[in-house]
């Protein structure tokens, strides 16, 4: 998994509770499951989405010094076979589980930050060799409107399953309603099978889906 000479890492994974469980999932993740990844050494952020627009409705991302992190004995001591009861039984009960670790191919070293929403694409089995092409459509995508709302991206390279997909962030300092106006580069449109808008989870009155270490 190891990529040297490379940005920084992500792990994204989503998922969406039963209904029922709404309550217990939220203390399940606030409580143990970000709190665990987050202190793990190369782990540099970790941030909560709920999902307005699109499914499953939450996302967590977590910002890696490198995606090796993944293959850390820190993070391995907290994940599959060693994953608590209270995380076996959450996650064998969640919906929608969509899990990927990729490499920051645009800009290479940003982290997440705060944020208003953020668009999320998805592109499928995309040829490595029009990487640069779609970093430029992807920066297209989040200019094309006045400058004052123009939003920040991050475009990460995924393999899995033998193949290369890429994710595209686009965080915007405006609401939901900025970032569901995003219209994909079309010279990609046949490789896309995901455009959800979020904005970031809220809990009481604060941010706890924020863990950053900056």
């Amino acid at each position: 998994m190891s990529m040297a000479n490379e940005g920084h890492g992500l792990l994204l994974a989503s998922m969406e509770p039963p209904a029922g469980l709404e309550e217990e999932f939220q203390d399940w993740y606030d409580n143990e499951h970000v709190p665990e990844r987050t202190g793990i050494e190369g782990v540099l952020s970790g941030v909560r989405l709920v999902c307005v627009e699109g499914w499953p409705r939450y996302v967590a991302l977590y910002d890696l010094k490198t995606v090796s992190v993944l293959d850390s004995e820190g993070y391995r001591a907290v994940s599959g076979d060693n994953f608590s009861p209270w995380s076996k039984r959450i996650l064998s009960k969640v919906r929608g589980q969509y899990r990927a670790a990729g490499v920051q191919v645009y800009p290479g070293d940003a982290v997440s930050g705060r944020f208003a929403s953020m668009t999320l694409l998805r592109y499928r089995a995309v040829d490595p060799a029009r990487e640069g092409e779609l970093i430029e459509a992807a920066l297209a995508a989040a200019a094309g409107r006045d400058e004052r709302q123009a939003g920040t991206v991050r475009v990460y390279r995924v393999g899995d399953h033998g193949q290369t997909d890429y994710l595209v962030m686009i965080d915007w300092s405006h609401g939901p309603a900025v970032a569901a106006k995003v219209v994909p580069p079309p010279a990609f449109a046949a490789l896309l099978d995901l455009v959800n808008t979020y904005v970031p989870y809220w809990k009481h009155g604060h941010l706890p889906g924020v863990y950053s270490k900056a």
